[in-house]
């Protein structure tokens, strides 16, 4: 058990342990969970929780913004299968040669990173380079969702042209409260603390390792709210 840890750990380092759990049972390595934990704490393989936080998101502008269709009511939007809600998000990407970010496009429903983008700046041709890659490889037809804080960027005229082009349906936070876009800061907490351990050279290295990372995660990381199965797999199994 130890052996196939250490050798999942190598593609994850920071699994946890339930999510180590579920993945042993297909191998035939039957033990309980609390002694998986017991095993693991006994020869120091628990992973420690990594909290950080550095702001990225501009909401004090002039632009116009949209109602949060994901709120309770008549309104909310909960989806039912991929690609009827997409959350977006920016997060701060360090490099030994300075600052870099992250944007993220992630489907509600899979949890799966449809679209990724590394970038330099804050500007908002750098994040529509993630949205474009998202709609690049969409494979559903049916209305689409955009969810995201109120950030100049979503706000802008270019970003929400984007949405006219494509017919999607625009919702954003009330202002700035994570908890609103909470899908989209967990999915980039994950690759931050999970997987993104090394700090990059510069930002063609970290371009790289966010690639390899994206990888990993949508087709080996199992996730609780998708019953252990990747979001991968949940996103293929409506083809």
């Amino acid at each position: 058990m130890l052996d196939f840890v250490r050798e999942e750990r190598l593609h994850q380092p920071r699994l946890g342990t339930r999510k180590l759990h579920s993945l042993l049972k297909p191998k035939a390595l039957c033990i309980g969970r609390d002694r998986l934990f017991d095993l693991l704490r006994a020869h120091r393989q628990l992973v420690p929780r990594k909290r950080a936080y550095h702001k990225t998101t501009h909401s004090h502008h002039h632009f116009r913004c949209h109602p949060n269709l994901l709120k309770a009511g008549p309104e909310q939007v909960v989806p039912d299968a991929p690609e009827q809600l997409w959350v977006a998000d920016i997060t701060y990407l360090p490099t030994r040669q300075g600052s870099a970010y992250l944007s993220l496009i992630t489907d509600a429903f899979s949890r799966k990173i449809v679209g990724h983008h590394v970038h330099d700046t804050l500007h908002t041709a750098a994040v529509i380079q993630a949205m474009q890659k998202a709609l690049k490889g969409r494979q559903y037809s049916g209305g689409l969702v955009h969810h995201s804080d109120r950030g100049v960027q979503y706000c802008s005229a270019p970003y929400q042209q984007l949405h006219a082009k494509y017919g999607i349906r625009c919702s954003m936070t009330d202002g700035y409260d994570c908890y609103q876009n909470a899908l989209a800061e967990r999915v980039n907490g994950i690759l931050k603390t999970e997987f993104l351990l090394v700090l990059p050279k510069d930002l063609a290295e970290a371009q790289k390792m966010v690639d390899q990372s994206v990888q990993t995660y949508n087709t080996r990381r199992p996730h609780l709210a998708l019953k252990y199965k990747t979001p991968d797999a949940v996103h293929r199994a409506f083809r």
